[in-house]
């Protein structure tokens, strides 16, 4: 199984996916890719733009990507695929079409047997077992929170350490101690953004200069940096 999981998509006063771009190069190899993209989580803009940005990054390291949505069997071009980029979003939306069209259950097979698979932001989310790490606002009702439990730890992307000045809302770390006090069991990464974690040869590995911070229930959060071993958040 190949992951290649990214926080966010796009770094302030940068391109769209350029931070990213050579990790993405690197995962997917010298040889020409087409990709299927699920572009599912953009609410305000169309799928075919969608499609436009992402291949503009992407033919700029030999690879490419055909959106889902131009298939008339969405099914069966997931079976087909050569690799797997699911881009960033609205997750609660992300989820409910891929819900809709059947697509949760063919992915986590393609992805188990080998098919290279690239995520960002809701993405990266949607990778866990479920998107009730999501810092995004329910817009529409999921049909549940189950998503591909490709491994069995929790990403809050996007992660920050503080609130904005003048907020005396919950903090992010207040919010993940709330979703650990329901939900003992698993870790929570907060993947801070510019951070990407990388899953093959069954070990995880941090991509980035900045730490991850990992939360479990009962416990003072963790500090991990790309020198960390962080396998123990496969078992």
């Amino acid at each position: 199984m190949r992951l290649l999981l990214i926080s966010n998509s796009t770094l302030a006063g940068q391109p769209y996916l350029e931070y990213p771009k050579a990790e993405i190069a690197k995962f997917l190899g010298t040889e020409p890719i087409e990709a299927l993209f699920i572009p599912y989580a953009a609410v305000t803009f169309a799928y075919d733009e969608y499609e436009r940005k992402v291949n503009e990054r992407f033919s700029e390291i030999g690879h490419s990507v055909v959106s889902i949505h131009r298939f008339n069997d969405p099914v069966q071009a997931m079976r087909d695929a050569k690799a797997i980029v699911i881009g960033g979003g609205n997750t609660w939306q992300l989820v409910r079409k891929m819900r809709d069209n059947n697509l949760l259950a063919v992915i986590r097979e393609r992805v188990l047997s080998g098919t290279p698979y690239i995520g960002w932001s809701a993405g990266s989310n949607v990778a866990c077992p479920t998107l009730r790490t999501t810092n995004d606002m329910p817009i529409i009702d999921p049909l549940g929170f189950d998503t591909l439990n490709l491994m069995p730890f929790q990403i809050n992307p996007h992660y920050l350490d503080a609130n904005p000045d003048g907020h005396a809302g919950e903090t992010r770390q207040e919010r993940i101690e709330e979703f650990l006090e329901i939900n003992s069991t698993t870790y929570v990464v907060g993947l801070r953004e510019g951070s990407m974690l990388l899953l093959q040869n069954n070990k995880l590995e941090l991509i980035g200069e900045l730490n991850i911070r990992v939360f479990e229930k009962g416990k003072a959060p963790v500090e991990l940096c790309s020198n960390d071993n962080l396998d123990f958040l496969l078992k």
